[in-house]
């Protein structure tokens, strides 16, 4: 018979550790590979090269990039950029890139659109310079594009509307030039679109389509033409400083409405009384335009939310309007250089006297002695009343500057009536 052969120690040894590991495995759980995926840290050291190493400050976002780390796992470092939680066994990716304004300046690195994932890309008030770069339109899940206050050149890329998923687009501050892009209005997740403050021209698109947009700021630019078709969900409507023409009507549909400036343009006719008594409305700036009317409605025991209309530097004629008065919370009102004519109600005078915090009629054809509440308002009341015909005490705090001679405004309201 064949004697058994003895395991050796180190046999034996062997298979303790081996039973140790095995024992050990199944008490600690498998590590999860969480490392960001290299072609985004990549795009990460891309952004960084394209912007000049001068304008990185020992207390900016930027300066805490430190590539010897994991962007998504290192501890303090990479301000400025957010990550998603990976999956067992996945890699990390950037979903946002939120640089803080420390004057950066540089460019926008193409490889930009590498970073697939991205759904917010905020770069405000810095240096960056040059055209947005094409592959930013790459980026299907961007919800918020922001990049105010820089020096991006070039023009609003048509490829704009493959951001299906974009809700808010703010360019403003740029010296971007161009058309507004006519196919816009197929970003229907968009609310907010501000592009005020470049070189745009052209006339605006119709925009009726883009039904949840709820802000659209465009003033400051060389645009053209008449109002578009635009969507009545809209909130914040300012076009200021173009060379837009033709009526307001079609302002009428936007019942939504809180602030509303077309200041500074070329619009005529008459403002009407639908704008004013929109149900939230709070800010109508109408200012410096061609306007000839201004429809004021009573709104006795109605809700009103006015709270401060200008409409200096048009063409509205008549007698100032008495509805003014109605509205219960209107607190500022300029309409300074008109051809307004007549005396100056005696409601005024008792809300200066209670509520309005400033009044500036200057520079209209008004005739007539103040009403006596004129004496009683507060020496913080803001206003003016110069260059009109009036009898205006100097004890009245709105009363300073010249009149006009009489006769100028007699004959300003002959010469109408003719």
């Amino acid at each position: 018979m064949t004697p058994k052969t003895q395991p050796s120690s180190s046999s034996s040894s062997l298979l303790l550790i081996s039973f140790f590991l095995l024992h050990l495995s199944v008490i600690l759980p498998s590590p999860v590979l969480s490392a960001t995926l290299r072609s985004d840290i990549q795009t990460l050291e891309s952004i960084i090269r394209s912007i000049d190493p001068s304008s990185i400050s020992p207390s900016s976002y930027l300066s805490t990039w430190d590539f010897s780390e994991d962007p998504c796992e290192g501890s303090g470092t990479f301000l400025g950029v957010m990550c998603s939680f990976p999956l067992e066994n996945t890699t990390s990716r950037v979903t946002e890139i939120d640089l803080d304004d420390d004057g950066y300046d540089g460019f926008l690195s193409d490889a930009i659109g590498n970073l697939t994932e991205l759904t917010v890309l905020s770069l405000n008030r810095n240096r960056f310079r040059g055209p947005i770069p094409e592959t930013v339109f790459q980026l299907r899940k961007l919800t918020k594009l922001s990049l105010t206050e820089n020096f991006f050149t070039g023009d609003i890329s048509p490829a704009i509307t493959r951001l299906k998923e974009i809700k808010t687009i703010d360019l403003s501050k740029n010296s971007i030039a161009g058309e507004i892009p006519p196919r816009i209005s197929a970003l229907r997740s968009l609310t907010h679109l501000i592009l005020s403050n470049n070189h745009l021209d052209g006339r605006i698109p119709a925009l009726n389509g883009l039904w949840k947009l709820q802000v659209l700021e465009l003033g400051n630019n060389h645009l053209f033409g008449m109002l578009p078709k635009l969507p009545p969900s809209l909130r914040t409507l300012s076009i200021c400083f173009n060379s837009l023409a033709g009526r307001i009507s079609p302002l009428h549909r936007l019942k939504q409405l809180v602030s509303l400036d077309v200041s500074q343009n070329r619009f005529s006719g008459t403002i009407g009384h639908e704008i004013l008594t929109f149900p939230d409305i709070s800010r109508i700036n109408v200012s410096f335009n061609q306007f000839i009317s201004i429809e004021v409605v009573q709104v006795t025991g109605m809700e009103s939310r006015l709270r401060s209309l200008d409409a200096e530097g048009n063409h509205l004629q008549g007698h100032l309007p008495l509805n003014l008065a109605s509205y219960a919370n209107l607190k500022d009102i300029n309409l300074r250089s008109n051809m307004f004519s007549g005396d100056i109600p005696r409601i005024y005078g008792k809300r200066l006297e209670n509520s309005w915090r400033s009044l500036y009629l200057e520079n209209n054809y008004l005739t007539g002695s103040l009403p006596e509440e004129f004496q009683r308002i507060s020496k913080l009341t803001r206003g003016s009343l110069s260059n009109n015909c009036l009898q205006c005490p100097n004890n009245v705090s709105i009363c300073q500057g010249i009149q006009k001679p009489k006769s100028q405004c007699t004959n300003a309201m002959q010469e109408r009536l003719e």
